[in-house]
């Protein structure tokens, strides 16, 4: 009976220290953030950045990379950083979390969150590129109005033209046409998102550039300066000498391999 007892309070030990080790604790962490804040860093964010952010402590990407290292992937704290609305506990979030865990329902939730280009821009770069929901995002966020929110759509496209090595070509053909929808949109950080997701699609290959140098042909002489502005910019580099000869080496490594 006695053994019994003690079995049992083993078991209530464990589960606590369990639940306690997987309780985020985000007071901890906002503290760590505290002590690596920044006045000069933070008075710059509006002015040299264009961040605009309701709650920021001024730290720089490199002392967020370290914390983020030092804690660890922990899905649940990143939930609960995101929920502070501090602009350096929501960046450390796309460290932090756990692609796999992500929803689609967080994934929206965040969007709608979405407030400057520097953690939108992150969010997409650093996680929501790596979840399975990825493209269907970029289709249904294009046609957000909310500015930060459409910007959304196409940093992700750019970052899944990046660092998506498996996606087909074809995922990214069906994409090209909601680049050229979102192109009137002379919003500043949308344009830029949509410039953004044209030119990486277009450095993906050989068969991206040509249609992604089609539409930019287009866009450069349309008679909507957002559109202009977008093509001009797209068109010059996706024909450089630079982005053609990186392009044919990359053709010529996959024909051998074949």
């Amino acid at each position: 009976m006695a053994q019994r007892k003690i079995s049992s309070a083993k078991r209530t030990v464990k589960k606590a220290v369990k639940k306690t080790v997987a309780q985020p604790d985000v007071e901890a962490v906002l503290g760590s953030l505290e002590k690596l804040s920044n006045k000069r860093i933070r008075d710059e964010l509006m002015p040299r950045y264009g961040i605009h952010a309701k709650k920021a402590f001024g730290i720089g990407m490199a002392s967020i990379h370290e914390l983020a290292r030092k804690i660890g992937r922990n899905h649940e704290l990143a939930l609960a950083l995101w929920k502070t609305g501090w602009y350096e506990a929501r960046l450390l979030a796309s460290f932090v979390d756990e692609p796999l865990r992500v929803t689609p329902v967080q994934m929206d939730r965040w969007c709608r969150d979405f407030d400057n280009w520097g953690v939108v821009d992150t969010i997409c770069f650093k996680l929501f590129d790596k979840t399975p929901f990825a493209f269907a995002k970029v289709e249904e966020w294009s046609k957000r109005k909310a500015e930060f929110e459409k910007r959304a759509a196409f940093a992700l496209l750019a970052s899944l033209s990046v660092h998506d090595k498996k996606a087909p070509t074809e995922a990214f053909m069906r994409c090209l046409p909601l680049i050229e929808k979102a192109a009137s949109d002379d919003r500043n950080f949308v344009k830029k998102g949509v410039s953004w997701a044209l030119r990486t699609v277009g450095r993906r290959n050989t068969e991206l550039n040509h249609e992604a140098v089609e539409l930019s042909r287009r866009l450069s002489i349309s008679t909507i300066a957002s559109e202009r502005w977008i093509g001009k910019a797209a068109l010059k580099e996706l024909t450089s000498a630079a982005v053609l000869s990186r392009l044919e080496a990359r053709q010529a490594t996959k024909v051998k391999r074949k």
